[in-house]
């Protein structure tokens, strides 16, 4: 997810009373910074978000199981649930793989304007679901921002898997005040599957942790009772500013610690993004794009 022209931070439209945090980040050396980043992250996360792309491949190559295989064996210490995008050119190993590792998984069909490569998605899900590695399906991820595709197409690939698939939760996956603007959409899905990055909204490390928390809110109201996940939110390690958002090593391990504690403590399911750094993002996202794992391109743990 990148930049959305017209959705920006404002401290004027919000009012921040009931959240505060535990730990005042000013007053901390960045060495324990690190240490309560690494604590954080050692006590586990509700979901990941999976980096499928080592340093010069990118979405259209076909990744090996062995890949995909050596990455969940990084992460499976630290997550319950992986999240994935697509379901071809190798992606289709990540559930099969998260699965036989004990993880759940959130698996997503990518969408596009490509119909027939649509067709070889919505296929490679049921599939997949069918083969017992599907805990919730995803159809299409941020369609509408991109307006690949008619809101009545979209629906029509929900009712489709839905209706493959009735025994496990369906969703779509956008920015959370999409689920107020289509309510055609926010009906049909069974989960709300939202993506909140304060970040790109341009937000100061000092109130992301609220503006993420009004983000969800939004999507809460628009979803009337429906479970609601955090799909996407995270915090780049370097790569730029955005308006207040300033792209550094320590916001992203204060973003991260905040939004863990907070998750853990209301027992709010989220999907950290990401795991690993992904350098092809620089061009669709600038510089930032390549910076948003919390393991390096290389495989390491940053901090």
């Amino acid at each position: 997810m990148s930049y959305r022209e017209g959705h920006y931070f404002s401290l004027e439209d919000h009012s921040f009373e009931n959240t505060q945090s535990s730990i005042n980040f000013f007053e901390i050396s960045v060495k324990n910074l690190k240490e309560i980043w690494r604590e954080t992250l050692e006590k586990g996360m509700h979901g990941i978000c999976f980096s499928m792309y080592e340093d010069g491949q990118k979405p259209g190559d076909i990744i090996s199981a062995e890949q995909v295989n050596r990455r969940i064996q990084i992460l499976k210490p630290y997550t319950q649930w992986i999240r994935s995008f697509s379901c071809i050119e190798g992606n289709e190993h990540i559930p099969r793989i998260a699965h036989q590792n004990g993880i759940k998984t959130l698996v997503g069909a990518w969408l596009s304007d490509d119909l027939e490569l649509n067709e070889k998605e919505i296929e490679g899900l049921i599939e997949l679901a069918n083969e017992g590695c599907v805990d919730i399906a995803a159809v299409g991820n941020e369609v509408m921002y991109r307006g690949d595709l008619t809101e009545e197409q979209l629906l029509a690939y929900i009712h489709r898997v839905k209706e493959a698939l009735p025994n496990i939760p369906v969703g779509y996956v956008d920015a959370y005040y999409e689920f107020s603007h289509r309510p055609n959409i926010t009906q049909a899905c069974d989960v709300i599957l939202t993506n909140c990055y304060p970040y790109w909204e341009g937000c100061p490390i000092e109130h992301s942790l609220n503006h993420m928390q009004s983000m969800f809110g939004s999507a809460k109201d628009a979803g009337h009772g429906k479970r609601v996940i955090i799909t996407e939110t995270g915090w780049p390690s370097e790569g730029g500013s955005l308006k207040g958002a300033f792209a550094s090593n320590e916001n992203a391990m204060q973003y991260f610690i905040e939004t863990q504690n907070w998750s853990r403590q209301n027992n709010i399911e989220v999907f950290y993004f990401s795991s690993f750094d992904e350098g092809w993002k620089v061009g669709a996202e600038g510089d930032v794009g390549a910076y948003w794992g919390l393991w390096d391109k290389n495989e390491q743990l940053k901090f």
